[in-house]
């Protein structure tokens, strides 16, 4: 379970080191094998292993391809899945389209979400956090049933 928020800085070249907390994890996991692809309703991206995005990519994939919300989703997750190797010094290279996308530049923020990452622009990061934490539930914005019985 990848767990936390890193605030990382993007070399010259458009590597981010992956923090040390996680290497050995995704080489025992994937052998450093890692997908990254866009988020489809963010500007960031998504960050997984190998084994758990070729379970992901299968389900896409196997979506009607003529409905209009199914090809939407394989187009863009599947369409824009790269597969990133952590080198022996444990970065990633972020390729450029996909930076340009999130608008990532300089920074990086890597937050943990369970079986993926997700990955931010340190500016957009900060913005999005404080609008989720200031809007107001939109009507039909309800927590799903099994999150109503958690006890935080």
């Amino acid at each position: 379970m990848f767990r936390g928020i890193n605030a990382i800085n993007i070399d010259p070249k458009g590597r981010m080191t992956v923090p040390t907390r996680y290497r050995e994890l995704l080489e025992i996991n994937c052998q450093g094998r890692l997908i990254l692809t866009i988020d489809t309703d963010e500007r960031c991206l998504l960050l997984y292993g190998m084994p758990e995005w070729e379970a992901i990519e299968k389900q896409v994939a196997a979506l009607p391809s003529f409905n209009k919300a199914s090809r939407r989703v394989q187009r863009l997750l599947i369409g824009y899945a790269t597969e990133v190797e952590l080198d022996s010094n444990g970065r990633i290279l972020l390729p450029t389209l996909l930076r340009e996308y999130a608008g990532i530049n300089k920074h990086v923020m890597m937050i943990g979400q369970g079986k993926k990452f997700e990955l931010w622009d340190d500016a957009q990061w900060n913005a999005r956090r404080e609008s989720w934490l200031t809007e107001e539930p939109e009507d039909g914005d309800v927590l799903p049933v099994g999150m109503q019985n958690i006890s935080l």
